[in-house]
């Protein structure tokens, strides 16, 4: 017997083991199978899930599981990512809580042991927490970004790229972080709104006593690095001026007034300072005017020698401060303004990022870029939803040269070495490098190899062929490659999918998936994003000690809509536990009528109408669920097998087959029997990729007489729509039975009718169908809406309540049953009482000053209650409505 209710606290953790002990979660290599792949977006080592791991996973998941009960050869392909700087921050926090020596003293070797050390010891704490989700990922196939076989794919690319002309080294500038002292990634930049100054300084005209061009500025401290001031090549006002020379206050330096069009006359005075060494956009403005760049902070954000001596040493706000106030002094500060301004922030170190010019590794992107915009444009990869190939174009077709070096010590080294004389050779390994060094000096050479490792996207960008084995020509790479789809979040489009498209299509000659699935972001039950600032973090392993992990499972999937953020509630986390509950009280109620299902049950030999009616029913959510996860559209998906399992199947089948049951015709009881169990069956294997462990646990304790499957669930084959299996005319007929007592259900609601009150029903204008459904669904029409009997009527009496259900009329005659009047009265409150609440919310909705000010989800808030409240109104209209025609 089913224990009374779902324990996922002991069920789940004993069901994982089992899966993965079974080797349920590799793929079958069965000769003729089709293959399916999805690379996992590997998680840094560091990591722990988050609600978007836990999104993110669960699609992925669901589909592995649907596409393995379909037959498919699947590999989940699953891995976690080196996290350069994020794993060696970890280290470096821990030896300091040790109060041991810092890495530089420790040496990079001893430093590089002691991270390894601690992956090994504590870098799978993640991949343990997506076990817990019920991820069935084939872990005896996990890698990492720093495996050995990933570093050797690593390298051949380095070395391919470098060969090519693909990789090569430039001074531009970077993001550096002043305090962890390396270039990072645009997604490691955190910008931050802060209130801040807008300095307005009168730049002197050379030669021209008296006469100044004002620039604005929030960064007065880089002016000691402006090698030029810009105007448009339009702007009558300066037009005479171009050409001419600046005297850089505070320096000795003339600098040129150069005509751009980044200069806008609209903005300011309409003269913009050029800082190349210290702004992306005035980097670019020097190098068409090829102007100087001169840096002019070190690499800690200290002003450096490149500034004239009463400066140098200061740090960038300190210099800022003592520069402002030398220009109030030489009468060249035009004023200051208050300015709200977005800050860059490193997110991890949490200081101001600097741009900053240095020589670092770069790929030639842009070239790289060509075939993998191609490749989108004719379809060979498609976005889902398709509006993000808008955002991938436009990313892709301004794609700037890419900066892969990091000043860190945990990574990939790069792969070059350095002669005495700066020579470069770029080389898998270091002997190789020692025999080009030996060809070019003609002599053993000392070489020093590049400190710098690789930016971490570099790696991953191999990750869907270097995973497979690649550069060895494997089984696996020539089963999988190209994978399937690509589940991933929009923020990465460009950091990872796009790599992943450049390096798939160069080095195999063949994009690394034909989709790309772009999930929304999770957000809190008010809309607002999830942050540690706000305190509105929702904790899934939280979620899942609570409610177990398939109700999670099951409300992010259920939300899942496409180009739709999730707004996640406990609540709806609470209601589809409630969803499972109500599932393993159905399989419980099951049991206890003996429904077990027969090995030779044909569901086609099945004569009740009320089990055909559910047969087809199973048949059409089998259909359309299928359709839901092919088109990626999940909350369709799963919005089907709950309608199926808690309307359909629990609140209709399970009540309209009790007559049955509880009758005499055992031809009919074991029938339905057997049907009810076939379809709880199917429900099963339809659930299980959503809801893996209570699926799996009834079905292996719900099984023909207790007797053990031959298969686990999760390796059983998907129940396929039979077109055969659907009898519409069944199906119109039980859905008249349905619509009949949720008629009369509603009447009894809506005139307050006590629950336990058998009534007479009369039915007036019933067509011979009608009347002969009536008579042979006599017993459960009673039964399922409480009335003591059903007659035919010409005449209706007055005193009725009435509805009509197609051609007829249903009475109800309400003498003796309601105080009508007392009723009407109430009804006519409940009505003022709502119309009251929606003035009130119509009060706010059109005072302009509230939609302007309050937050964006308290406005859907109100337009949400205001939605429920006339739906509520409408309800209370009709039952009044009902009420005056009784009369």
């Amino acid at each position: 017997m089913l224990n009374k209710t779902f324990q996922p606290q002991e069920v789940e953790p004993r069901l994982y083991k089992e899966w993965e002990e079974s080797g349920a979660f590799a793929p079958t290599d069965k000769p003729g199978n089709d293959a399916y792949c999805i690379v996992i977006p590997p998680p840094n080592v560091t990591g722990s899930l988050h609600m978007g791991h836990a999104l993110n996973n669960t699609l992925q998941d669901t589909l592995v599981r649907f596409q393995r009960m379909q037959g498919k050869d699947v590999l989940w392909q699953c891995g976690t990512d080196h996290a350069g700087i994020a794993t060696q921050m970890v280290v470096e926090r821990q030896l300091q809580a040790e109060n041991q020596t810092d890495r530089r003293t420790m040496g990079r070797e001893a430093f590089v042991k002691r991270v390894w050390q601690w992956k090994e010891e504590s870098g799978g704490t993640i991949t343990g927490q997506l076990r817990r989700l019920g991820a069935s990922c084939d872990w005896s196939r996990e890698r990492f970004t720093m495996d050995e076989g990933l570093s050797k794919a690593v390298l051949k690319v380095f070395v391919q790229l470098y060969k090519e002309g693909l990789i090569y080294k430039d001074k531009r500038l970077v993001n550096w972080d002043p305090k962890l002292l390396t270039a990072i990634s645009d997604l490691e930049v955190e910008n931050k709104e802060v209130q801040g100054h807008m300095w307005h300084i009168r730049y002197p005209l050379a030669g021209r006593e008296g006469e100044f061009v004002t620039v604005a500025t929030t960064r007065p401290e880089t002016l000691l690095g402006d090698t030029a001031v810009a105007v448009h090549p339009e702007d009558d006002r300066y037009k005479n001026l171009i050409g001419e020379k600046i005297a850089l206050p505070l320096t000795d330096r003339l600098i040129p007034i150069v005509a751009d069009e980044h200069a806008d006359p609209e903005q300011g005075s309409g003269a913009v300072k050029i800082t190349p060494a210290h702004d992306f956009n005035d980097f670019e403005v020097g190098r068409r005017h090829h102007l100087e760049m001169i840096n002019v902070l070190d690499e800690t954000a200290h002003l450096n020698e490149n500034v004239p001596l009463k400066y140098q040493g200061m740090e960038r706000f300190e210099a800022r401060a003592r520069i402002v106030d030398d220009l109030k002094d030489l009468g060249l500060l035009e004023k200051v303004d208050d300015h709200t301004l977005q800050v860059p922030y490193g997110d991890r170190s949490n200081v101001v990022i600097e741009p900053w010019l240095t020589e670092q590794w770069y790929v030639n992107a842009a070239e790289l870029a060509k075939p993998a915009i191609k490749a989108v444009e004719e379809g060979e990869t498609v976005f889902v939803p398709k509006t993000w190939e808008k955002t991938y174009y436009e990313w892709m077709r301004n794609i700037q040269p890419w900066c892969i070096s990091r000043q860190l010590w945990w990574g990939h080294q790069i792969p070059a070495w350095y002669g005495e004389d700066g020579e470069v050779f770029v080389a898998e390994s270091e002997e190789e490098a020692q025999e080009a060094a030996k060809a070019h000096y003609g002599r053993t050479a000392a070489l020093t190899r590049d400190e710098d490792v690789l930016d971490t996207w570099f790696s991953s960008g191999l990750w869907p062929f270097s995973t497979l084995g690649w550069p060895d020509e494997t089984p696996e790479l020539k089963k999988y490659y190209k994978t399937d789809v690509l589940v991933t979040a929009f923020d990465i489009i460009f950091f990872w999918v796009a790599r992943m498209m450049m390096f798939g299509l160069h080095f195999m000659k063949e994009v690394p998936f034909h989709t790309v699935y772009i999930h929304a972001l999770v957000r809190d039950e008010h809309g607002q994003k999830m942050s540690k600032s706000k305190g509105n973090i929702v904790d899934p392993l939280e979620l899942i000690d609570e409610y177990g992990a398939d109700a999670l499972r099951f409300t992010l999937m259920a939300m899942a809509a496409q180009g739709r953020d999730i707004q996640l509630a406990t609540s709806r986390v609470e209601g589809y536990r409630n969803f499972g509950t109500k599932l393993w009280n159905a399989a419980r109620f099951c049991e206890m009528n003996e429904c077990f299902l027969s090995p030779d049950f044909d569901p086609s030999t099945a004569r009740q109408t009320v089990n055909r009616w559910i047969i087809s029913e199973v048949q059409k959510t089998s259909a359309a669920i299928k359709d839901g996860l092919d088109g990626y559209r999940f909350n369709d998906a799963a919005g089907a097998i709950y309608s199926f399992v808690w309307h359909i199947f629990c609140d209709w089948h399970l009540e309209l087959i009790k007559p049955i049951l509880n009758g005499s015709d055992q031809d009919a009881i074991q029938e339905t029997r057997q049907t009810a169990a076939w379809v709880l069956d199917e429900i099963l294997k339809l659930l299980h990729p959503f809801m893996p462990f209570i699926t799996e646990e009834l079905w292996q304790r719900i099984a023909d007489n207790n007797l053990p499957r031959e298969a686990l669930l999760i390796k059983t084959s998907w129940p396929v729509a039979r077109a055969e299996l659907i009898d519409e005319v069944a199906a119109g007929e039980m859905d008249w039975v349905i619509r009949f007592v949720s008629e009369i259900r509603s009447i009894r609601a809506e005139m307050n009718i006590q629950a336990g009150a058998r009534l007479p029903l009369l039915i007036s204008g019933a067509s011979a169908e009608t009347l002969r459904r009536v008579d042979a669904h006599s017993d459960r029409l009673k039964q399922l809406a409480r009335l003591e009997s059903i007659k035919q009527a010409s005449d209706l009496p007055e005193g009725c309540v009435q509805t009509v259900l197609d051609e007829s009329t249903l009475a109800i005659p309400l003498a003796g049953v309601i105080d009508v009047a007392q009723e009407t009265a109430r009804l006519g409150k409940e009505i003022a009482k709502i119309d009251g609440e929606i003035a009130k919310i119509d009060g706010k909705l059109s005072n302009a000053k509230f939609i302007e000010r309050a937050p964006e989800a308290v406005v859907e808030e109100q337009k949400t209650r205001r939605s429920d409240a006339l739906q509520t109104r409408e309800k209370l209209q009709e039952a009044l409505d009902r009420l005056g025609h009784a009369r």
